[in-house]
C-alpha cells in the first residue's frame, strides 16, 4: 500500500477540521469546488488526477502560449501539492514556467536537451528502479524526458547512453545494472533492434520507446517503432515515438509496484 500522496493528507485534514467543527461544511464546501479540475476556458486543469492516481497533471506545452502555461502551472501551484512536469517547451514556455514560480516552495529542474521544465515539491519517496538505457547519444533527449517523468513519479532512475547493437560489447558491460532494475525503459532510433536484445537479457518488463532518430528509410522513427512491436523477446511494451513522458509513466508505475529482490 503506497503512503498519501500530499493532496490526500490535504484533503484528509480539511474533512478531520469539518468533523471537528474547526470549518463549517459551507467553508469546505467552497475550499472543494476546484476539486475535480478548474475551467480556464482555454484549459480544464484537472487537479483531482492527484487524488485518483497520485500524479500532478503533465502539461504538454508544445501548442500553447507561454501565457496560457503560465496560467495552467499557476493554477496546479495553488490548487495541488505535488510535482508539476511540463513537456515540449519553448525558451519562452521555460521563462512562464519560472514566473509563474516565482516565489514559490519548489524546485526547478530543467531538461533543455528534452526540452522539459519540472517543479520539484513533495515528490513521493523513491521506490523501485527505473533504468534508462539510449542506443546512441542522440536519443538522449527522448531519454532525459522519460527519466524526467520517473523520477517526478517517485522512482529511482538512472540512465545510461550509447549502448546499441552497433557494439553490444558496450551492452555487456551494463548487464549487471540490468539484472537489479525493476523495469527498464530502452530508447532507440534506426532500426531500434536495441529493446529485443534488452528483452532477452533483463528479468524485469521492458519499455521501448522508439526515437525519430535516423536516416531517410527509418522514417521518422517508424521502422523502429514496427521493429519494437514486433519484438521476439517475450517482456517488451512499446510505447509510441519519441513518448519519453509515457515511457517513463508506465516505468515508474512498474518500479514503485515491485517487491524488494
Amino acid at each position: 500500500m503506497l503512503a498519501p500522496t500530499a493532496y490526500e493528507a490535504r484533503l484528509a485534514d480539511l474533512l478531520a477540521r469539518v468533523s471537528s467543527g474547526e470549518v463549517s461544511p459551507g467553508d469546505a464546501a467552497r475550499e472543494l469546488r476546484d476539486l475535480p479540475f478548474s475551467d480556464l476556458g482555454f484549459a480544464k486543469v484537472d487537479h483531482h488526477r492527484e487524488l485518483r492516481q497520485g500524479a500532478c497533471e503533465i502539461v504538454y506545452a508544445e501548442g500553447k502560449t507561454p501565457e496560457e502555461v503560465r496560467a495552467i502551472v499557476e493554477r496546479l501551484l495553488v490548487g495541488n501539492e505535488g510535482p508539476i512536469l511540463v513537456s515540449r517547451t519553448s525558451r519562452e514556455h521555460v521563462e512562464a514556467v519560472r514566473a509563474a514560480a516565482a516565489g514559490a516552495a519548489v524546485e526547478i529542474v530543467e531538461r533543455p536537451r528534452a526540452r522539459c521544465v519540472a517543479l520539484r515539491r513533495a515528490t513521493p519517496p523513491a521506490m523501485g528502479v527505473v533504468l534508462i538505457v539510449t542506443a546512441g547519444t542522440s536519443d538522449l533527449g527522448v531519454a532525459e524526458e522519460a527519466e524526467l517523468t520517473a523520477s517526478m513519479l517517485g522512482a529511482e532512475t538512472e540512465i545510461v547512453a550509447d549502448v546499441g547493437v552497433a557494439g553490444l560489447h558496450r551492452l555487456v558491460a551494463v548487464q549487471p545494472m540490468l539484472a537489479t532494475a525493476d523495469a527498464v525503459v530502452v530508447v532507440a532510433g534506426m532500426e531500434g533492434a536495441l529493446a529485443s536484445v534488452v528483452g532477452g537479457i533483463a528479468a524485469c518488463p521492458v519499455i521501448a520507446c522508439p526515437t525519430s532518430v535516423g536516416y531517410g528509410a527509418s522514417l521518422g522513427g517508424l521502422a523502429a517503432l514496427l521493429s519494437m512491436l514486433s519484438s521476439c523477446a517475450p517482456g517488451v511494451a512499446c510505447v509510441n515515438v519519441d513518448d519519453g513522458v509515457g515511457a517513463g509513466t508506465v516505468a515508474a508505475m512498474i518500479a514503485r509496484q515491485s517487491t524488494p529482490r
